[in-house]
């Protein structure tokens, strides 16, 4: 059976695809049921409130993760709710506060999270790395005490969106495989470079540094599939397709897979955005980050969020990255019908996609999955605006 046709009906990455319910992400299948973003929202506030949240920590939240699903990155959404209930009902989150500055000079801040809500602590931060660019150029800002905070590029496209090319990037729990390594000792640690052209068009890469992320294994086991044998390992480091011996105790390899396919170039990845990250914001780092979906202590993650004000550089940047994107999605394609992309396109089909049917089209499952949410936490069930 093809790895195709085993991720049929499911919410996977293979390769450079993209698939929800077995086609590319930007397109919607038969019995998906469609919500509206706001209605989605809407869900994700109560559900984090009655958790024990605040208002404003849990509409940051909700708005990061609505923000995923919107873009097709599925893994990054809804599926990732109950993690973030389950921090704050446990307390090893705090659902109210706010971050502090530790150390600020021109350009750059050092910034405690104060254990809340990652998108509490990115959005800060990113703020502030804004404003020191668009007065010294640069802004750099690192976080210690943070907590797991959506897709990556929710915050390099905030500053983006301000004139800045936007990097943004995250320690996670240790689940990388080093290159010949037999335990994990690095997370998946995602890396976002966000930066517009001409009229609104724009390059967003926001990508894992291992072969995946968490969320695709957690997705597959869920539905109980296969995934592909260049993915992850089980306990010891024996190659597996089985993604519940991946999550239990194994962990994915380095972007490239193997060392002998380029493994040691996404294990080096990896770890410049561990320094970047935990080392240089005094944080947990690599093997001293706490377990995956443990709630023993505070998870104390590094994250780095960078603006760059591309004024303060040669004129006519804007054109030449629109000529450079146009360059390359113009270059004759090696299959006909599959045209060259260039990073965030395929995300940006999707949105398409979402306004087009006035909402975001969710696998049943998923919404099986809110829904039994919902009941745990005595909440309102998110509202279906139809079914495909």
């Amino acid at each position: 059976m093809s790895i195709v046709t085993k991720c049929t009906r499911s919410l996977l990455t293979v390769g450079c695809w993209k698939l929800q319910a077995g086609r590319m992400a930007h397109e919607a299948a038969k019995g998906d049921s469609v919500v509206e973003i706001k209605e989605m929202r809407r869900f994700m506030v109560d559900c984090m409130t009655t958790a024990g949240a605040c208002e404003s920590h849990a509409v940051q939240l909700a708005d990061v993760l609505a923000e995923g699903d919107k873009r097709g990155h599925y893994s990054h959404g809804l599926n990732r709710l109950d993690m973030y209930v389950r921090d704050i009902k446990t307390g090893s989150c705090n659902g109210k506060g706010e971050p502090r500055i530790l150390e600020e000079r021109a350009a750059t801040a050092w910034v405690d999270g104060n254990n809340l809500l990652g998108p509490v602590v990115g959005n800060f931060c990113i703020d502030l790395a804004i404003r020191k660019a668009k007065e010294a150029g640069i802004g750099w800002v690192v976080a210690r005490g943070s907590n797991h905070y959506g897709i990556a590029g929710w915050y390099s496209m905030q500053a983006m969106r301000k004139g800045c090319l936007g990097i943004s990037c995250t320690n996670t729990s240790p689940f990388m495989y080093p290159t010949r390594a037999a335990q994990p000792a690095l997370g998946t640690n995602p890396l976002s470079v966000a930066v517009e052209g001409k009229s609104g068009d724009a390059f967003v890469l926001d990508m894992a540094t291992t072969t995946v992320a968490v969320g695709k294994l957690e997705l597959a086991s869920r539905k109980e599939m296969s995934v592909p044998n260049s993915w992850g390992v089980a306990k010891g480091g024996k190659e597996s397709t089985d993604p519940k011996q991946i999550l239990d105790g194994g962990g994915l390899l380095p972007l490239g897979g193997h060392e002998l396919s380029g493994g040691y170039k996404g294990y080096g990845l990896g770890s410049v955005v561990e320094i970047f990250c935990g080392i240089m914001a005094g944080a947990r780092w690599g093997p001293n980050v706490r377990k995956w979906l443990s709630t023993g202590g505070e998870a104390n993650l590094g994250q780095c969020f960078v603006a760059l004000d591309t004024s303060a550089f040669a004129p006519g940047f804007n054109e030449r990255m629109q000529e450079f994107m146009d360059t390359l999605r113009g270059l004759p394609p090696s299959e006909p019908g599959k045209s060259v992309e260039v990073a965030g396109d395929m995300e940006k089909r999707h949105e398409q996609l979402v306004e087009k049917i006035g909402g975001i089209p969710y696998h049943p499952n998923q919404i099986k999955f809110a829904n039994d949410l919902a009941e745990k936490l005595s909440v309102e069930k998110p509202a279906v605006l139809s079914i495909l």
